[in-house]
């Protein structure tokens, strides 16, 4: 059985906001048309770059005209990025070297989440950011400037604080460094390279380096296919694992950069066979096929912690998931910048599990989580966070398990259409499984 998963969320949201820097029409398929990259893209419209398609047919070209560098428009009202944190936080760094002020707000999720470590920099660069409510928090107002060159250690390998300072660096035309614990994630990196800029990695002093020595007067337009999101193939995946099918699955053209596909070396050593095949590269992203064989899988429990965890941190909640139906405790550390994603998911995660009835603790970094075959039910509160909803979603959908998931349509945020693949997929290998046996 093969399948494919909506294109990847944080491609998608860079692919935006680079085309609205960029001179000339860049041209962009396969884009994911959720929540967070319409709210994205609507801002970018407010702030006068022209975006055609993005509300269209999924599988229809989306055409971005940029304005340039440093040449978009006064917004007239705020900027809403609804519940876009990757949003808020590129359009921050773009916006700090742009000769306007606008202001970011969000809902109310995305306001708990903290901006002072993206503003820190920015207003070190010299770009002024103001909070208009709460302290660290949205709604905030940014006033670009002529930026100042930069170099920034982040205290945690964050791809948004990456980014933001790598967009204020090249939108000003100023060399940008950002060292960083470990690696993040390296998107913004790859386009900027396949955009004509040259970006510098490597190890230095204990820490991974990013910089950008010597950006160019303009960007050139994208021409780019957005791969699938691993994170949304991370869930059909886990499915074809805990359902017991027998029957192997292949997501199609899903993204497959290092730094985001940690997940399958966890789930190699609890037993799971994925294999890899690799198709194509696409601005500058590698892609491949992954396919699932999910005979005679038993899982067992692993530990997960230190630098595996920046290479998975979107896929923790779906490995909970896996941990629960795993042979022993599997402990996961590490991962303390859950707390402040769309919820609290460290806390999410361990309340739900022990509400269906699996022993699950809350680390200050993690969880311990200990696997069980017996029957589990319940109702799931996913506090809103597309990846708690669709975690628990993907048991469901596994024998043994009668649960609730209390508000289904957040994973709309990520993965449109969600639910009804996932019960074509399971309806369908039901009946592969039935062929099969001659039934």
């Amino acid at each position: 059985m093969t399948i494919r998963v909506p294109g990847d969320k944080s491609i998608t949201q860079r692919a935006l906001v680079l085309g609205g820097l960029a001179e000339g029409e860049s041209r962009i398929r396969g884009i994911l048309r959720g929540a967070d990259p319409l709210a994205t893209g609507r801002a970018l419209v407010a702030l006068g770059v022209e975006i055609a398609g993005l509300e269209g047919a999924a599988d229809s070209e989306v055409r971005i005209r940029g304005r340039g560098l440093r040449a978009w428009r006064q917004p007239s009202g705020a900027l809403d990025l609804c519940n876009s944190g990757t949003g808020a936080r590129l359009l921050a760094g773009a916006l700090a070297a742009q000769p306007i002020t606008a202001v970011l707000k969000g809902d109310a999720s995305l306001s708990g989440r903290p901006m002072r470590r993206i503003a820190e920099p920015l207003t070190r660069m010299g770009a002024a950011v103001d909070y208009l409510e709460r302290e660290g928090h949205l709604p905030m107002r940014v006033t670009g400037a002529a930026l100042t060159p930069l170099r920034h250690r982040s205290v945690v390998a964050s791809a948004q604080v990456k980014s933001a300072v790598l967009l204020a660096g090249v939108g000003a035309g100023v060399a940008v460094e950002v060292r960083e614990p470990r690696p993040s994630r390296d998107h913004s990196e790859r386009m900027l390279e396949a955009m004509g800029v040259e970006v510098v990695e490597g190890e230095v002093a204990e820490s991974w380096s990013v910089r950008v020595p010597s950006p160019p007067p303009r960007l050139g337009p994208l021409d780019m296919e957005v791969p699938g999101d691993f994170s949304s193939a991370a869930f059909l995946l886990a499915w074809a694992v805990l359902s017991g099918s027998g029957t192997p699955l292949t997501v199609r053209g899903i993204g497959l950069s290092r730094t985001r596909t940690g997940l399958l070396a966890v789930l190699e050593r609890m037993g799971a066979r994925i294999a890899v095949v690799p198709r194509e590269d696409t601005g500058g992203e590698r892609a491949g096929d992954l396919r699932v064989d999910p005979a005679a899988t038993r899982l067992r429990a692993v530990e997960v912690g230190g630098d595996e965890i920046p290479a998975m941190i979107d896929e923790v909640p779906i490995l909970a998931v896996l941990a629960a139906r795993a042979e022993g405790v599997t402990r996961i550390t590490g991962a303390a910048e859950l707390r402040v994603k769309e919820s609290d998911r460290l806390a999410a995660l361990a309340t739900n599990l022990r509400r269906i009835g699996v022993t699950a603790e809350e680390l200050p970094d993690g969880l311990e989580i200990e696997g069980t075959g017996r029957p589990v039910s319940g109702s799931i509160e996913s506090l809103h966070d597309h990846r708690i909803a669709m975690a628990f979603g993907v048991l469901a959908a596994t024998p043994r398990c009668d649960l609730r998931v209390d508000d289904p349509t957040v994973a709309d945020v990520s993965f449109p259409g969600f639910w009804g693949l996932l019960e074509r997929v399971r309806v369908r290998s039901a009946r592969l499984g039935r062929a099969s046996f001659g039934g």
